[in-house]
């Protein structure tokens, strides 16, 4: 028998925050997304690509050895692999907010959604992807709705904001420069305009989308262009952009730091970065300059351990909600494999009902409308109830975990082949 948690080929890779610090993610990534997505196509059913700030994982409708072999054949080592009944309960988890950097963060969602958009945009989602991605999102909104796993900072952008105040111990009277308009950069700004500062320049490649920000906070919009000038005035940089290189130069912060030193002053007044960007906004070396302090996404993981202790509860009760979830998902994903398997069984039946039926019309040389309906009526009528008994066992060979007797099925069927025995 099926052992009850059996699932169709399902099979995830990577790295995340748990593993892996920002420097061996941001070495991990895939930039061009479109081209790693269809190269995997090659290899497997359906691929699916998450990249965040905290992960890189890859899912595929297909074996973990292969998945394995592909990584390993595109540079990649070190990693992470899942596969089976595991693969579920791991983009619950993650959905939930209870595998994220930041406990109960809400970004995931959004991250979620758009992996699958990309997925089929390029054409290499499946039924199964699809189902899986849509089932861990409809249990994380679950999740939020029935337990308090989102309140306080949840979001790794919000984060970024408590460590700030932490780190000077307020932020009133304090410059604040937010460097990127996109969704990170928008969770800053709401974060810091829930603290009611006023003291924040917002710096992004589209001024328009500057501007848009800073009004949300009542901030001020600045041309990219004349980013490190304002990098001088200010005393927290949070640079959250999604360039695909550095935007903050050794070189630049250098000139900076001159500006700051007062005549009077033995050392240049402190400057704190916080680059929480993936990859990374800021050259590393920018942390060897005096009176430079460069925090990453690594040092964001204090604010998860005190997220968590006030949220240990609210896990614990997302967790139940996943377990009691797990099931379903599973059978969904079997019942998908099911239907995947008996569209091979009615394509397969579709084509010699029409072929039959071409050739009975032929016979009776009508060419009427009302004698073509009717033959073709009937060929669908004893198409549809000669497989309705093997339909049903089919459906519900795949459904008990038993896909390869499905899937054996069709195949004697469709080949004649008799791959099972009478006492299986």
């Amino acid at each position: 028998m099926p052992d009850h948690l059996t699932v169709p080929p399902l099979a995830i890779a990577g790295l995340n925050h748990h593993t892996a610090d920002v420097a061996t993610l941001e070495a991990f990534r895939f930039p061009d997304e479109v081209a790693f997505l269809r190269k995997a196509r090659e290899r497997f059913k359906g691929v699916l690509l998450l990249q965040t700030c905290n992960r890189v994982e890859v899912l595929v409708e297909g074996d973990a050895r292969s998945l394995e072999g592909f990584l390993r054949e595109q540079g990649r080592k070190d990693f992470t692999v899942i596969e089976g009944a595991d693969v579920p309960r791991h983009l619950l988890e993650l959905a939930a907010g209870i595998d994220s950097l930041i406990v109960g963060e809400d970004q995931i969602l959004g991250q979620l959604k758009a992996a699958l958009e990309t997925t089929e945009e390029a054409g290499t989602s499946s039924s199964v992807i699809k189902l899986c991605i849509n089932k861990a999102v409809h249990v994380g909104v679950r999740v939020r709705r029935q337990t308090q796993i989102n309140r306080g900072a949840v979001s790794v952008g919000s984060a970024a904001v408590i460590l700030a105040e932490e780190l000077l111990g307020t932020l009133r009277d304090r410059h604040i420069l937010i460097i990127g308009g996109g969704e990170m950069g928008l969770l800053v700004t709401q974060a810091l305009a829930a603290k009611g500062l006023t003291a924040i320049y917002v710096a992004n490649r589209t001024y328009e989308r500057a501007v848009m920000l800073a009004e949300k906070i009542g901030g001020r919009a600045v041309n990219f262009k004349d980013l490190y000038r304002y990098i001088a005035l200010s005393d927290v940089v949070i640079s959250c952009t999604a360039a695909p290189h550095p935007v903050i130069r050794t070189e630049g912060i250098r000139e900076v730091m001159e500006k700051r030193l007062w005549p009077l002053d033995p050392r240049p007044r402190h400057l704190i970065i916080i680059d929480i960007a993936q990859p990374r906004d800021v050259e590393d070396e920018v942390r060897s300059i005096e009176g430079v302090h460069l925090f990453t996404i690594d040092d964001l993981r204090g604010v998860n351990e005190a997220a968590m202790d006030s949220r240990r509860d609210e896990a614990d009760r997302a967790r139940a909600i996943i377990d009691e979830e797990v099931d379903h998902f599973i059978r969904l994903l079997r019942r998908t494999a099911a239907d995947e398997t008996l569209a091979l069984l009615y394509t397969w039946a579709e084509s010699i009902r029409t072929r039959e039926r071409d050739r009975a019309l032929a016979r009776l040389g009508k060419d009427d409308d009302r004698t073509k309906a009717i033959i073709d009526d009937l060929t669908r009528v004893l198409t549809k109830k000669l497989l309705s008994d093997v339909t049903i066992s089919i459906r519900s060979n795949a459904e008990c975990g038993n896909i390869e007797r499905a899937e054996s099925l069709v195949r004697a069927i469709t080949r004649g082949e008799l791959c099972f025995h009478n006492d299986e």
